[in-house]
């Protein structure tokens, strides 16, 4: 965790939030993280199954089976998480959230395949190219128990939190190379969608669910991408200045039917809350708002004119990112996620993106 001037206790907490993120991307350096145009080629060590080559930028059919073309051979080597419960007791508590309460951890990239064990159980190579960060083991064979009981993870705490969280990777269209995330900060609050902290519930185990549409071609709500710095929404891929990152925001829905892990179409069990009304009849059990913010580290050589995601499948001569969409499994040891549940999401206070409320921390290797 960087360390704050003492000057800038006295800025608004949202403001110091804000700066601690910023600090933090400054001081992850992944190795698995390109800072070129082009990711060295290399070979995940993760024993996944390896993505099978996509010879045309649609080949198959199906809400993830759409792809754009990439070439196997330039999937970027990923983080190999860690084995161990990464947690100390520091005695550091929550700040004051301003009415509404967050709790965050960083993870890094993981790895890439064609799988996707919530809309393709058990078909390997069935999808367009995800991204994964979190559960090191992530294929199409994953299952809740697999999740939750085996594999590395590459977010803060360790193995505490073994959820599986993917996206459709990012693909330079001119080199046909996958781009390597520099991170992702994924989000857990309250005081959005209506619902207030104390109304908030523990995510039950295997819960798993999926945001926004792999079809999209148009802007999507609950979606944005924006220059890190620059913090300006636009549905499309930006271009950043140097130093920058470009960034991708997705937000999942908050409200649970109270009955389901999962729905035929992996969404109808949540539903998103609504200003005022908070969460309907229908799903009346609200859960932390999940939110993801991946980030891509721009250099002076990177040219994003020729980015896509996986899932642009529509007319290339439309600017990329249309399609955003994400898919969130849970794996957090249920007494952790209930610590934090408790002391940071059900409480107006701001954990940062390490402390667990109760004294102790999340370390990780960013």
């Amino acid at each position: 965790m960087p360390l704050i001037p003492r000057r800038l206790h006295r800025l608004p907490t949202a403001e110091v939030m804000a700066l601690i993120a910023l600090l933090t991307l400054t001081a992850c350096s992944p190795a698995s993280a390109s800072s070129t145009v082009t990711p060295t080629p290399a070979v995940s060590s993760h024993g996944h199954p390896s993505p099978a080559p996509s010879g045309s930028p649609a080949a198959a059919p199906g809400h993830h089976g759409s792809r754009v073309a990439f070439d196997p051979a330039k999937i970027p080597q990923g983080s190999q998480g860690s084995s161990r419960e990464r947690v100390r007791r520091t005695g550091q508590q929550p700040t004051p959230g301003g009415g509404r309460s967050a709790f965050r951890t960083v993870c890094l990239y993981s790895h890439m395949n064609n799988d996707d064990p919530i809309v393709f159980p058990g078909r390997p190579g069935a999808s367009h190219l995800h991204v994964y960060w979190g559960n090191t083991g992530t294929n199409a064979a994953s299952t809740a128990e697999s999740i939750a009981g085996s594999g590395n993870s590459t977010c803060r705490g360790g193995i505490i939190n073994r959820s599986a969280y993917w996206a459709p990777a990012v693909i330079d269209t001119r080199t046909r190379a996958p781009i390597a995330p520099e991170l992702i900060h994924v989000y857990y609050k309250s005081g959005y969608q209506g619902s207030w902290p104390k109304q908030i519930r523990p995510m039950p185990t295997g819960l798993r669910m999926i945001a926004g549409s792999a079809k999209a071609g148009t802007h999507q709500p609950y979606t944005s991408w924006s220059c890190w710095k620059a913090a300006v929404k636009v549905p499309t891929i930006p271009r950043c200045a140097a130093d920058d990152f470009v960034t991708m925001t997705l937000e999942f829905p908050q409200c649970w039917d109270g009955r389901n892990l999962d729905s035929p179409d992996h969404k109808s069990h949540m539903a998103y809350g609504r200003w005022g009304r908070g969460c309907p009849t229908s799903h009346p059990v609200p859960i932390p708002v999940i939110s993801f913010q991946v980030l891509y580290r721009v250099t002076g050589r990177t040219d994003t004119s020729g980015w896509r995601l996986a899932s642009d499948t529509y007319d290339p001569r439309r600017p990329g990112g249309y399609s955003i969409h994400g898919d969130w499994f849970n794996g957090w040891r249920p007494d952790i996620e209930n610590t934090w549940v408790n002391r940071c999401v059900r409480r107006p206070v701001s954990c940062g993106a390490h402390m667990l409320g109760d004294g102790r921390v999340m370390d990780g290797d960013c």
